[in-house]
């Protein structure tokens, strides 16, 4: 194994393992309100990958693809490798094996479970950004790849979720590397009845942005911070955003309470689950941010020491249109996809720190949904 991926698996694993004795005593312990952290099996690549496609078919759980520096970290120099493999993992107490490669190394695209079959939008490589779209299917224990409908533009970065009806939603991201531009364009795939056709929907109405989170819940689609580009000192550079974004078909966009603190790349789709009350109170629908990152340890110098991605949570009341902070995260993870598998959320490896990543496989379950649907 090479020195980096060597440092980069074991800085993963203590960071984990350490915000997990500190905060739970261990994997598996209580968070927040009745939610449960825990963890599967890490990835077989040590150094892990970020922005993976990831999700479930055929009940096995899909990772593949994402991005890492195998040889040098980026602050010596190390440049970006873009990876093909998949990986299965068919039981919650088993190992990941590799099962398939994707059609092209590929990294920062949208990934969706739309029926059964694990959808992948856009992404990019090195040289440039995709509109290409594929599904990753698990039947009779093989892995099948077959084409879906292409977006309409490329893009990386964006954001996507399937609202109740099946219609799969995507909005904002790039269209080209370098982040001189981002979108504020949205796009929609009716997958039952629609023919599985593209259509525009009307534009975000706020700065293009990308690294945002998305969720769904009902036939809403929810877009949840990101990062605009704006121009300071001669330079292209990100401003976080807070803002929260809902549009439904009946009455389009609209805009809902601003977090109470910027936030880019969270782990996306983000989860939807009813949570109870207090003293006894009827459950509320929410939407959760699980960290991502803040902005607010960008430019850390040297770089080399970055402390992290900031380990907070927030948690939206969608009856109440109200945020709040939530619990602590175990181990803070930026560009990463969040899939429903087996009664748990899953977050497979991403970012610990720009430029690191982690193998491990983290997950968040609600008691009483364990073994049943989404909650």
């Amino acid at each position: 194994m090479k020195p980096f991926a060597l440092f980069g698996a074991a800085l993963g694993w203590v960071r984990g393992a350490a915000w997990a004795a500190a905060l739970f005593g261990g994997c598996g312990g209580a968070v927040g309100e009745g939610g449960r952290w825990g963890r599967l099996a890490s990835l077989p690549d040590w150094l892990g990958v970020a922005g993976p496609f990831a999700g479930v078919s055929g009940g096995v759980l899909l990772v593949g693809g994402g991005a890492n520096f195998p040889n040098r970290p980026p602050w010596e120099g190390g440049s970006k490798v873009w990876q093909d493999r998949v990986w299965a993992l068919e039981q919650a107490e088993g190992v990941w094996r590799e099962v398939g490669k994707l059609p092209r190394g590929l990294a920062y695209g949208v990934a969706l479970a739309v029926g059964d079959d694990l959808w992948c939008l856009g992404g990019s490589d090195a040289g440039r950004h995709y509109a290409e779209g594929f599904s990753l299917q698990w039947r009779d224990g093989k892995l099948a790849v077959e084409e879906v409908p292409r977006l309409p533009i490329p893009l990386a970065h964006a954001a996507g979720a399937v609202d109740r009806a099946g219609t799969v939603y995507v909005a904002g991201g790039g269209e080209e590397p370098g982040e001189q531009r981002a979108s504020n364009r949205v796009f929609a795939c009716a997958v039952e009845g629609g023919g599985r056709r593209w259509r525009e929907l009307p534009p975000l109405p706020a700065a293009p942005r990308f690294l945002a989170a998305a969720a769904a819940e009902g036939e809403a689609f929810y877009v949840l911070g990101g990062a605009a580009l704006e121009e300071r000192e001669g330079k292209v550079r990100r401003r976080p955003l807070r803002e929260a974004w809902r549009y439904r078909a009946e009455d389009g966009w609209k805009r809902l309470a601003d977090m109470p603190h910027p936030v880019m790349a969270a782990p996306s789709p983000a989860p939807v689950a009813e949570v109870p009350g207090l003293a006894g109170a009827p459950g509320r629908r929410s939407i959760f941010l699980l960290g991502g990152d803040d902005g607010s340890r960008a430019g850390a110098a040297p770089q080399a020491e970055h402390p992290g991605f900031p380990p907070r949570s927030w948690r939206y009341d969608i009856a109440a249109d109200r945020w709040e902070e939530w619990a602590a995260v175990p181990a803070p993870r930026a560009t990463v996809a969040c899939a429903w598998w087996a009664g748990r959320f899953v977050l497979p490896s991403g970012e610990v720190r720009p430029g690191v990543r982690s193998p491990e496989v983290w997950t968040l379950s609600f008691p009483g949904h364990e073994g049943k649907g989404a909650p």
